[in-house]
């Protein structure tokens, strides 16, 4: 059978895929691998939240029953970013925190992300104990130990407070514009850029539960885009529906995506002695022009698979600083367990608060490559990527394109497809070189 868990949590179509059902038995399941208790007199405690999707009501309701059936006391913290159910679970000292979410999916979608005491997110013998347990008895106690559930009214406000004690730098004189996706950042993020200064112009932030994604958010940049030059704004920042990750914007409505970002974070920390071994954590799919910028800047980069999980991880095992994601996924361990969009303008507009540097200035740091993905079908795609033909083209291209260019063969984790991915210096010879190795793995394949 396929595995439950994907790279971030238990996702699908909500009420056929992802049912009150499954949250249910998920919740039970949590209770008995995560909730270890502190002393014999404490019941375990979980923080439980959610974006604003109206499916998210549903499945609140059955983990919230799993949970508290099985002995689990519960706080509610209503519409919260992902990264601040993280803090919450630690701040609240929980032994184990849900985050109810489809990211930036479309509304039908929902999802369910499980936290560690700690606000660490789970590690692959965790999920999969999660799982062999979905079947167990549905036995729990009785009486007084049951479980109890209560809100948290002052969740949030914990939240936005963190983040004021992280970037000390005033933003007066900033103005950004802010997409919110309709999402969990509707209020956080507003809210936070406000307090540290800066003059906000607030979009699609008005949630009514159906509209979360919808033609907006980091998904599509066009609107903040359009909205930034409109204004007269000196940035723009775009949240996905649980604010993990955030893309920006500059004057003129150019992209700064998640490798422009972090270049920019890293060279600053770097230059504060603030980068713990003059290290960056990033993903396969970063651009070759991230880690030329760093290797110009002395800053070494480590890459690890596709999955902001496995930047953590990378994260956690060095001890080092500063990661992320192409798609806008940053971490920054020093202040936090996961990736928080909010955090994540708040230091971009830090850097150009302290630098009086623009946006596209600070970003032209780093020269994105062109880069061609093609997705090849195949029937074996392991025999396919292994193929001595394969490999051959594979070589060729390397060595025409030396440093300044890169091939990236990667296996769908989802399908019968091998991903082609070329780097180079012009977007001709990335075409030329991409079309040639997918006609090649397309033969053997």
């Amino acid at each position: 059978m396929a595995r439950l868990f994907g790279t971030d949590g238990v996702r699908g179509l909500a009420n056929e895929e992802v049912t009150a059902d499954l949250a249910l038995r998920l919740g039970r399941a949590a209770a008995a691998v995560l909730g270890e208790v502190a002393s014999s007199t404490t019941r375990p405690l979980a923080v439980v939240g959610r974006d604003p999707r109206a499916s998210g009501e549903m499945l609140e309701a059955a983990i919230v029953a799993g949970l508290s059936s099985a002995g689990v006391d519960v706080l509610t913290v209503g519409d919260v970013p992902t990264p601040a159910l993280a803090y919450l679970t630690d701040d609240y000292d929980a032994q184990l925190g849900v985050m109810i979410s489809a990211s930036h999916n479309a509304m039908p979608d929902n999802g369910i992300k499980f936290f560690a005491a700690g606000g660490h997110k789970l590690d692959d013998d965790q999920e999969d104990r999660i799982e062999a347990l979905l079947d167990a008895p549905a036995t729990g106690p009785v009486g007084a130990a049951i479980g109890r559930v209560r809100q948290a009214p002052d969740a949030l406000a914990r939240y936005e407070s963190h983040l004021a004690t992280i970037v000390t730098r005033r933003l007066d004189g900033i103005t950004v514009v802010v997409d919110c996706a309709h999402g969990a950042a509707s209020t956080a993020a507003p809210d936070a850029y406000r307090a540290a200064g800066a003059t906000v112009i607030a979009i699609n932030a008005d949630p009514d539960g159906l509209n979360i994604n919808d033609g907006c958010g980091s998904t599509h940049l066009d609107v903040v885009q359009k909205a930034v030059v409109e204004q007269g704004a000196d940035l723009g920042l775009a949240h996905d529906g649980d604010a993990d990750r955030c893309l920006a914007v500059d004057a003129s409505g150019a992209v700064v995506d998640g490798d422009a970002i972090m270049a920019i974070l890293a060279i600053a920390m770097h230059q504060r002695g603030e980068l713990p071994d003059d290290t960056l954590v990033a993903t396969v799919m970063s651009n070759l022009g991230l880690h030329i910028a760093m290797r110009d800047a002395g800053i070494t980069v480590r890459t690890t698979a596709v999955g902001d999980r496995y930047v953590l991880e990378e994260l956690r095992a060095g001890n080092y600083g500063l990661g992320g994601e192409q798609s806008g996924h940053i971490v920054l361990p020093a202040f936090g367990t996961t990736g928080d969009g909010v955090l994540t303008g708040l230091q971009i507009m830090a850097r150009m608060a302290e630098t009086g540097r623009t946006l596209e200035d600070l970003a032209s740091v780093m020269r994105t490559l062109p880069q061609v993905l093609i997705n090849v079908p195949v029937q074996d795609k392991s025999a396919a990527t292994s193929a001595p033909l394969v490999q051959d083209a594979v070589t060729r291209a390397e060595d025409e394109l030396g440093r300044e260019g890169r091939v990236l063969l990667r296996p769908s984790g989802t399908e019968q497809l091998v991903r082609v991915m070329v780097e180079a210096d012009t977007a001709d010879t990335a075409r030329r070189l991409a079309d040639h190795i997918a006609d090649v793995v397309g033969a053997v394949g």
